[in-house]
């Protein structure tokens, strides 16, 4: 009986003393969701898994780079309880994933940027969690702390996704201080 509970003894200080992984690794996810709204959110957009859909750059702020001539394509690819991944790419360049997580009861909202190998671009996985006032349809994302770290350009940055019934429609958008920098919207109506 003393060896097994040195043996519990010594797990339980292994665990609580380890390093700490880095923040381009997926974290340890599996909590439920507390906001009604947020799981909601995460339910509809789940509801679109293994379908891809066509898009197009709806706004863009004048001085920024134009990405009206891509191709636009979202694919809802992972759909689990406490993840959903929606690679996007523009034409060519598949790089990114936007990954809507459940942690600590709690939608959180990244951007994993990857290289062709597969390894993670110096900026990645930024983004933050909902703010509490979504609905259904619509959640708001304000830039966390680790983004404000790596993008300090970026510590007044909202995305926004939104989900539309009429016409159905995702869009992700992008605010600064409250100003609208770019969007995007995919038609939900015809999946590729």
């Amino acid at each position: 009986m003393l060896s097994v509970n040195l043996i519990i003894a010594a797990c339980l200080i292994l665990t609580s003393c380890g390093g700490g992984s880095s923040q381009t690794d997926i974290p340890a996810l599996g909590s439920e969701l507390v906001v009604t709204e947020e799981r909601a959110f995460f339910n509809n957009l789940a509801a679109h898994c293994g379908e891809s859909f066509e898009g197009e750059q709806t706004f863009l702020a004048e001085g920024r780079e134009s990405w009206e001539d891509k191709d636009f394509i979202m694919h809802v690819t992972i759909c689990e309880d406490d993840r959903i991944y929606v690679p996007f790419h523009l034409s060519d360049d598949h790089s990114r994933t936007w990954m809507f997580l459940v942690e600590d009861g709690r939608l959180r909202f990244r951007h994993d940027h990857r290289h062709e190998d597969g390894t993670p671009e110096e900026v990645t996985m930024y983004g933050g969690y909902a703010d509490g006032e979504g609905t259904h349809y619509r959640q708001d994302f304000p830039a966390d702390e680790y983004t404000c770290e790596m993008l300090p350009t970026a510590c007044n940055a909202v995305w926004r996704v939104e989900l539309t019934e009429d016409p159905p429609a995702f869009s992700y958008s992008l605010f600064d201080d409250g100003e609208l920098l770019f969007s995007a919207s995919f038609d939900l109506s015809e999946p590729l």
